[in-house]
């Protein structure tokens, strides 16, 4: 069964950065994109970023372009974001996400089917 595994969340200040990773096991790693959701207290949770089964395309929410950088290593079974710049409104449970398909990169929920248990965001000011 697949498995995803975030870890690097925290409480930061404005401005500060933040590298989260998500560690993925029981699937071809290789063969899937993988996003980043986050989900605020009391909302939905929205796409923030993903990446290509290659890692040579990138998507991101505009919320977040030019501030965050997602990437993956596929020797490793790891996708990373790091977050730069990063603003209140950015506190978030974020979770990993690997693709439904593959060879398939969506921004929509439903366009992942295995996602992680979510690693907490704070920034405070």
């Amino acid at each position: 069964q697949v498995q995803l595994v975030e870890s690097g969340g925290g409480l930061v200040q404005a401005g500060d950065s933040l590298r989260l990773s998500c560690a993925a096991s029981g699937l071809t790693f290789s063969r899937y994109s993988m996003g980043w959701f986050r989900q605020a207290p009391g909302k939905d949770r929205n796409f923030v970023a993903a990446v290509s089964w290659a890692g040579d395309e990138t998507y991101y929410a505009n919320s977040v372009k030019g501030r965050f950088t997602i990437s993956r290593d596929n020797t490793k079974d790891t996708v990373f974001l790091q977050m730069n710049s990063l603003q209140l409104e950015d506190t978030a449970v974020y979770y990993c996400a690997a693709g439904r398909r593959p060879y398939y990169t969506g921004s929509r929920n439903d366009d992942y089917n295995n996602w992680g248990q979510g690693t907490q965001v704070t920034v405070s000011s």
